[in-house]
């Protein structure tokens, strides 16, 4: 009896959690719905006339597609460093690599307002201020150790056995990694990518810092547009933001182990 009181319990407490946790999206894309400027909820009388004012605009569109870009491009750039850092890691047990790795961690640990005034400061410094690439390296280096995490842990996984029996039949370094490595650590590479893509996409304070007034994110052209009072636009933004990160967990966890990948001990039973 004590035990079902425990489960009920559990249940209910998920549930009030879920339901909170759920509330504010719910309320966000109910007032994107409104057929007139008032943001009321529930909306008066349902329409997608926001939907098409959003993608009708240019400037609403070159925003989002300024976040997209900057997205993809930091996920695939912080990648590239973190994939061949962890491979070192893992293959050679290489000190400096391991350093590097260390010193890629410090950016994720930092505040963003001190981080981004820090990369203010430097791309002030080397004379290239205010462009869209700066953005991408920025996040790339600011949300590094995430894929560092995720393709670490997929090397972890691997039972160096397997490689060793490899070489012994006389497969070099390339067939292995093809072969044995790629295959194990593909859904940890594509969950790191995701990540980052999410973070990227949902900053605001290093882009604005870094770049504002030259390159406008999404994000940033919402809070822009706060000062000119409220309309349903902005909701709209907000509701395709919640699609696309939706859409990247589930991806995560239809590929990947959701669970191990947030901090899960597989090895308990």
């Amino acid at each position: 009896m004590k035990a079902r009181l425990v489960t009920a319990g559990q249940y209910v407490f998920l549930t009030i959690m879920a339901l909170f946790l759920v509330a504010p999206m719910v309320v966000v894309t109910a007032v994107s719905l409104n057929s007139t400027r008032r943001m009321s909820f529930p909306p008066e009388h349902v329409s997608l006339i926001w939907y098409g004012t959003f993608l009708g605009d240019a400037g609403w569109r070159a925003s989002f597609g300024s976040s997209l870009l900057i997205a993809v491009s930091a996920a695939l750039l912080a990648m590239s460093i973190a994939l061949p850092l962890s491979y070192a890691i893992w293959r050679f047990v290489s000190p400096i690599a391991q350093g590097l790795a260390a010193l890629a961690m410090l950016p994720f640990m930092l505040p963003a307002v001190v981080l981004s005034v820090v990369y203010l400061i430097f791309w002030g410094w080397v004379g290239h201020p205010g462009r869209i690439e700066d953005v991408m390296l920025s996040h790339a280096a600011a949300f590094l150790a995430v894929p560092l995490v995720t393709v670490g842990l997929g090397f972890s996984l691997i039972d160096k056995s397997l490689v060793e029996a490899a070489r012994t039949l006389g497969a070099d370094e390339t067939a292995v990694f093809r072969s044995i490595i790629l295959p194990i650590l593909t859904p940890y590479i594509v969950s790191g990518l995701a990540f980052v893509f999410v973070l990227s996409l949902n900053e605001y304070i290093i882009s604005y810092m870094v770049a504002g007034f030259s390159v406008e994110t999404l994000p940033i052209r919402v809070f822009n547009s706060l000062r000119l009072g409220f309309e349903p636009t902005m909701c709209v933004g907000a509701t395709l933001f919640m699609l696309v990160t939706t859409g990247v967990f589930l991806l995560i966890a239809a590929i990947g182990d959701l669970p191990r990948l947030l901090g899960a001990d597989r090895s308990r039973g």
